[in-house]
Order: C-alpha cells, then structure tokens, then sequence
C-alpha cells in the first residue's frame, strides 16, 4: 500500500544555518497555528538551554498538513557534537531537506549528516537558505552541494537532486536564486513530489522501530518511531526486542497511542504503517529497541552510532564546600542521573571505575558533555569533573588518536594568528578559500589539538572569527602538543575574598572572583600570563592601626574580572585541576588542595 496522503521528511544543517526557523515558518504555513496566535522564535527549540544557546540539542517530531498532505517533519542538532540524535531518526523518514546556508555553503556537518543520509539511500532535496543575506552567494551553493554529492559517490540520480531558495525567515521560496518567492509553496510542492510516500504493508505482523523515547506523568515512559509494518491499537499485546542483544525482552499492552500534529500530539486508537507514533505501555522500552505483537517476533536492525571520541571522569564533589548547594550529592545520587541518561542518548557511554565516587562518561565532543553537565546541574546536582581528553586506540599495532575536519572563516588580516596557532597544534591545511574579505580555511587537526583553542581563537580574531569541525578520522598520534601557557593563581587560605586581598592579587594575573566571594586553599581564584603557579592571599586584611585607618591610605581599585562560562572552565582546565559544578557556582580547584603536599608533589615530580 502508498500512503499517498503521508510524507516523512528529515531537516539536516549543519549549525546555525536556520533548520528550526525554516520549521517554524512550514508550521506557520501548514495551517498550524490560528490567525491571530502569537508564536514564539524558534517553537521547536523547547528546553531552557536550546533557547539560551540559540542551538537545537535534541531532535525533535512534528507534522504540518499542506493540499491535504500530512508532512511529518524532524527538526534535528546542526552541532557535531549532537551528530547521535541525527543518526538514529533518519530511520523514521524516506528523504531529507538539506539546508545549506547561502553565504556559507557545505561546511564540515553538512558533509557528516549527508553522508548519514546516503548511507541510508535517502532521497534529497536541497534547500539553499538565508538568500536574503547580503553577502549571499547563492548562485555558486548548489554547485558547491553537488561537488560535495560527487565527493560522497553518491548514487548518480541524486545529482539531479531538486534545488529550492529559501529564506526561512522571512518565510520564502522560490525554484529560481534570481526570482524571490512570496512563501513557502515552492517548498511543500517539492517534498510532495521528491520524497516517495510510504510504500508499505498495512496488514502483516505489526512492527516499530524505537528512534526516540520521551517520558509522561501521566502514563510513564513513550517510545517514539515509525511503524515499519502492520497496525497498532490501544490496548494491544506488544512486545520489546533488539536486532543487537537477544536477552532484551518484554511484554506489556498500549496504554496510549499518539500522532504528531504541529506542537502537541493528537490521541488515536490506531496507526498503520508509515505513520510516524509516539506509544506507551512498556516501561523498559529503549532507543534502537523494536515493538512486535507477540505473534511474530523480528526485530529490525538499528543504524550503528559513531563511537564517542572523548571522556571526562565525574565524580562526588568532596571539596571544603561541599553539599552547601546541591540537592543530590552522593554517588548513588550521581551514578542513577548518568545510567539515566543513556536511555536517552544512545552516543553517550558512562563506565564505572576503580574508585565508587567516580565514573568515566565518554561522548563525542566538549560541548555533548558540557551540555550534560549543565543539564544535570540545574536539577540540583553537585559534582566534579576532570579535564577533557580523548580516547585512543590501536589499529594495526599503532596508537591512533581522533582528527577532526575543521573549519574557520576569519578577517584576512588574522589569517597569519590563526595559522599559527594551528599549526602549532599539529594542523595541517587542506583548502584556503577568498570569501570577500574574509578567508576560510579548512585543517585536519588532532582533536586533542582543539582543547583550550576556542577563546584564543576568538582574542585572535577580534571575536569576528567563526569555527566549527567534526569528527574525520582516527589516524597515527601526532605526538606532543603545546600545553597550557597561562598558570593559575591558587588561593592560600579558606575566608572570604576582600578587596585588598584581590587588590595586591591582581598584579598577578587576571582574577576569577570578586569580594566577598567566598574561597578555599587550594581554589583557583584566576591565572597569571607566567606558565607557573602562584599562590595567592585573597583573604588578607589590612590591618588597623592607633595611626590609621584600614581605608585611608588610598581607594583600591580593582580590575574587571573574568567572570567563566561552563565551557571556558572546562577549556582552562590541566591535568592537576578540577572543577567543581553545583547548581549556583562553578568553581576551579586543584586536586591537592593543601599548599605543602601539593609542593612536594611537585619537587617529587621534577626530580
């Protein structure tokens, strides 16, 4: 049977390139929304940290209806990092729309999820958005797409992919880059007539994928995906297995049965085939699982998830300041909140270690698990973590080390810094491309070589550089890198910070805290241009005298500190730090805290 009346379709960008824009605006026009409703920017864009960052962390369903035409649309991340979430629901559609931006053109994820995509022998259509940027160079992107498609051997009827302008903004199409649209019909009249309906069995043994898994109050646990056969109703036996692991095995009866429609989804009493379902009933039910009738159980293979190319170790705050914030600060507290989230994301490893207060969590990137860090933070948890490092492996006899594709358009005029700086970091140059006044440069470079780069890249730049990259390949180790050139100012004593403590500090380097923060020996409190540590009394009192006063001799002036993100902490971080994360304050501390030990550690180590 065609479904006729169904498409599935995938949106697929590489970051920032407007994915969640573009939906918006097909919601708008697929009748989704009265009249006179006010919609909110980005409405696929959910969760607190998606709104604050500007980025889409995790895919997401919806559907808008066009001449009668369900679309079912997946809003998926554009970050690297997040590459698992595109992976594992581009089983659920039968095409993709490749978004691309006009001023941009391929960068290093679109090559990523477009290999994904045809791995898959998904159709493609290809979207060149933001045609309304000043900048565009939209009659040169899609031979650019089609040279990458070539690049990829993709399969020859591919290269007569369709090609549609947008402004996902303004909520625009047009099949011409020289005639602009007034809406979105363009678009909708190319997925309906490139992306294939459903050609599918109605009526043998019913069959689901898991994608995706949600969680509910009110009914528990849902598991997310496309019926790949027959039809389910509520209250049908159904029953759990995996194409992987034949232990996985469950049995239990739909409680509720769902369908996406625009932003919420609409209750039904059956799905058929091709129909993309959001169902309850099993509580164990995991992604790449797959639900059968008892009757004829198959399970279906699930897409294989790029192994992960970094780990950090999380483990029990125990500084002097532990437990004054966190709601949740044991191990079992820490251990359940990361075994917990591997039922949502399948590219995350967590493995458990010597020590019962620490844990290896292992995912594909800085930002994947700074995400997490900050996710489980908000919901009162108080931990430590170590620095970043990346996770090798032999191949062949010889120790190899993840590289990275990476991507950096900047001014003309810092080209030489950056090349620099890379090239320091054992990057070797692929392309150098002229883009107006600005100059794109394309590395191959370790991904150990990316740690701490960001912030200089952005002081390098003047802050007007972009960067990106993505995971390429594992490859023979580099060898050494440049380590960190800054030292830290550590705190001497445990009080609080004053202002003439932070005043004769600051000659030292540049400060992390402000008075009145309060501080532990051992805290980093700011780091020095020296490539040393130097211990600091930020905590040291002027003294009262019968001659005068602690504040007559001159009015201190401080200067503005570094106040870090998340990010910026974990990039500061060496081997002897760690940063301690709880649900009001981030702080850097050394592993010793105590001044003495920590220095005949060091003498020890010199000699």
């Amino acid at each position: 049977m065609i479904r006729k009346n169904l498409r599935n379709v995938a949106i697929i960008a590489h970051v920032d390139h407007g994915k969640t824009t573009l939906v918006n605006e097909m919601l708008k026009q697929g009748g989704i929304f009265r009249e006179n409703q006010v919609i909110q920017d980005r409405v696929m864009d959910s969760g607190d940290l998606e709104r604050e960052r500007g980025i889409t962390i995790l895919a997401k369903n919806t559907a808008a209806v066009y001449r009668g035409i369900k679309i079912n649309i997946v809003d998926t991340p554009g970050h690297a990092d997040f590459g698992g979430e595109v992976e594992r629901v581009l089983k659920m559609v039968d095409g993709v729309l490749l978004l691309v931006d006009a001023f941009e053109g391929p960068m290093p994820q679109t090559r990523f999820v477009l290999q994904k995509a045809l791995d898959l022998n998904l159709r493609v259509i290809i979207v060149v958005n933001k045609i309304d940027r000043p900048d565009a160079r939209t009659s040169e992107i899609a031979d650019e797409v089609l040279e990458l498609l070539i690049n990829l051997n993709a399969d020859p009827n591919l290269l007569d992919s369709p090609v549609v302008y947008c402004s996902g903004r303004d909520g625009t199409a047009s099949l011409r880059w020289d005639e602009p649209g007034t809406d979105l019909a363009p678009l909708f009249e190319t997925i309906i007539r490139t992306i294939p309906a459903p050609d599918v069995d109605t009526e043998g043994p019913a069959q689901l994928l898991v994608s995706n898994v949600d969680y509910n109050d009110y009914v528990g646990r849902m598991a997310i995906g496309r019926i790949e056969r027959g039809r389910f109703n509520v209250g049908q036996e159904i029953q759990v297995c995996d194409y992987h692991y034949e232990h996985v095995s469950s049995r239990g009866k739909i409680t509720a049965l769902y369908q996406f429609g625009g932003l919420k989804r609409d209750p039904v009493e059956e799905a058929i085939a091709g129909d993309i379902v959001c169902l309850s009933g099993i509580e164990t039910v995991n992604i790449g699982n797959t639900i059968c009738v008892p009757a004829c159980v198959e399970p279906v293979a699930f897409v294989k998830i790029s192994p992960p190319t970094v780990e950090m170790t999380f483990s029990v705050n125990d500084s002097p300041f532990a437990g004054r914030e966190g709601k949740y600060v044991t191990s079992r507290n820490l251990r359940d909140r990361l075994f917990r989230e591997l039922l949502r994301d399948v590219s995350l490893h967590v493995e458990e270690t010597d020590s019962t207060d620490a844990f290896r969590v292992l995912g594909r990137g800085e930002m994947h698990l700074s995400i997490l860090i900050e996710t489980i933070r908000r919901e009162g948890y108080e931990l430590q973590v170590g620095a970043p490092r990346v996770l090798y492996q032999e191949i062949g006899g010889v120790k190899c080390e993840p590289f990275e594709d990476f991507v950096a358009d900047v001014p003309v005029a810092c080209v030489g810094s950056v090349m620099e700086k890379l090239g320091a970091r054992r990057g070797e140059v692929k392309t150098m491309m002229p883009m107006g006044d600005r100059m794109r440069l394309e590395f191959i470079i370790p991904s150990r070589g990316l740690f701490g780069y960001r912030s200089e890249f952005m002081t390098d730049t003047r802050g007007e550089g972009i960067m990106s990259s993505v995971f390429h390949d594992y490859a023979p180790c580099k060898g050494d890198l440049p380590g960190r050139s800054v030292g830290s100012l550590v705190a001497f004593e445990t009080g609080e910070a004053v202002t003439y403590g932070l005043f004769n500090a600051q000659d030292r380097g540049t400060l992390f805290i402000v008075p009145g923060t309060q501080v532990y020996a051992g805290m980093v409190v700011g780091f020095s241009s020296k490539g040393e540590d130097i211990t600091v009394n930020v905590c040291k009192k002027k003294h009262i005298t019968n001659i005068r006063a602690a504040g007559s001799d001159e009015a201190l002036r401080l200067h503005s500190p570094k106040i870090m993100s998340l990010e910026e902490s974990l990039e500061y971080l060496s081997d002897d730090e760690l940063l301690e994360v709880t649900p009001q304050s981030l702080r850097i501390r050394k592993r010793v805290l105590d001044h003495a030990e920590r220095m005949r550690m060091i003498s020890k180590n010199k000699q």
